[in-house]
């Protein structure tokens, strides 16, 4: 699962500017949910990376209608190529999601009771995260209006972030995220990225629930509440 971003354009854009030679020109916010847009990097029809606003939660091309009826604001790895919604979008139209951080809700028995305690997660020492996602460019039959959107692409959390979520978004070294943007890779060497991956150090910082409200995006959202945990190989 992953259900909320921090989309902060200084430091992604020496991020991008070192992979594709890019500026991130906006928007931020700190607190980015679902069916808000955000800058994608995908391939232009030239053949060059470009960034491109696009809404978080994909409709199909061949939808009637953009609806948030289904959750399609995240795919299965696992899946996607089989999907009616994903698998065009999986073998023709690969994106990558440049964040600085997502959020993630933890299952915790406290005094008695499961609570959700929402935890920042980013990286310790780079300037972002590059996940992997999916597009498509959905058109009105009836009208000129053209909606581009994406989906994240999620897949079994590696030990180290049991303790946050069961799930994790797939997430990719810079090396790996030239590759997921090639047009010219086949669909059957797209499983090397769906393993349960860390490609960098990360820290989980717990947050107040200031968070839950994506209506929030000043800096009580990532401001920490308790003690930083490091996530990586050595963690488990």
């Amino acid at each position: 699962m992953c259900g909320r971003f921090n989309v902060t354009s200084d430091p992604l854009s020496q991020l991008l500017m070192e992979l594709v030679g890019l500026p991130h020109a906006g928007p931020q916010d700190l607190n980015l949910a679902p069916t808000q847009s955000c800058a994608v990097l995908r391939m232009d029809a030239a053949g060059e990376p470009e960034l491109a606003e696009m809404r978080w939660w994909l409709t199909p091309y061949w939808a009637k209608e953009p609806s948030t009826k289904y959750s399609m604001f995240n795919a299965k790895s696992e899946t996607a190529a089989k999907s009616p919604a994903f698998r065009e979008p999986y073998r023709k139209r690969r994106c990558v999601v440049p964040i600085s951080g997502f959020y993630e809700w933890s299952k915790q028995n406290q005094d008695g009771k499961v609570n959700k305690v929402p935890y920042y997660i980013k990286p310790n020492a780079t300037d972002g995260l590059l996940l992997a996602g999916l597009w498509d460019r959905w058109k009105n039959p009836e009208s000129d209006e053209v909606l581009e959107s994406f989906t994240v692409l999620t897949t079994k959390a590696h030990p180290a972030m049991n303790f946050v979520h069961h799930r994790q978004p797939v997430m990719l070294s810079p090396e790996d995220a030239l590759a997921w943007l090639d047009p010219t890779k086949a669909t059957e060497d797209m499983q090397e990225f769906f393993s349960s991956l860390l490609p960098m150090e990360l820290d989980a910082i717990p947050v107040s629930t200031h968070v839950n409200n994506a209506r929030h995006k000043d800096e009580r959202v990532v401001a920490p509440v308790g003690d930083t945990v490091t996530i990586d190989d050595t963690f488990v």
